[in-house]
């Protein structure tokens, strides 16, 4: 009897065409993209955290959840984060989170998940370009912009 082995099929739809496509040449355009793809109803209740998958021109690929929390933090599994990367084969990124409570500042949690997902997109030479911060009210605050890239 031979022994079932599952099969794994990985797909990737894109709909837009290239040229349809949102490019981000800065924090405030990625901050305009993700605020218009955040659902307002939640922005200032819970945490999310999410990724813009880009291609190699900083064109928007899509935008990726990658997880809700509560109101205080929400849990960022990095092996989801780059199955969803890879299976893509996007070459840039840009991380983003919302804090419910509207505070500008990247907390230490904040910095070390930074730190761990450029590390590890080093080894798949995948461009870490920022991780962008919004507040309920439209505020944000960028990694890059403040140099902690």
């Amino acid at each position: 009897m031979r022994e079932q082995v599952n099969e794994i099929k990985i797909s990737y739809h894109e709909t837009p065409t290239p040229l349809s496509r949102p490019k981000i040449t800065s924090s405030s355009d990625a901050a305009e993209v993700l605020f218009s793809h955040w659902e307002k109803g939640t922005i200032s209740l819970r945490e999310s955290f999410k990724i813009v998958l880009l291609n190699n021109s900083n064109g928007v690929k899509g935008i990726f959840e990658i997880s809700n929390g509560g109101i205080t933090g929400t849990l960022v599994d990095l092996r989801i984060l780059f199955a969803v990367i890879l299976k893509s084969l996007t070459v840039g990124i840009i991380l983003a989170h919302n804090h419910p409570s509207g505070t500008l500042k990247a907390s230490a949690p904040d910095m070390e998940i930074t730190k761990k997902i450029k590390q590890a997109a080093g080894f798949f030479d995948i461009k870490l370009l920022d991780h962008i911060i919004l507040a309920p009210d439209g505020s944000y605050y960028s990694f890059a912009d403040d140099g902690l890239l």
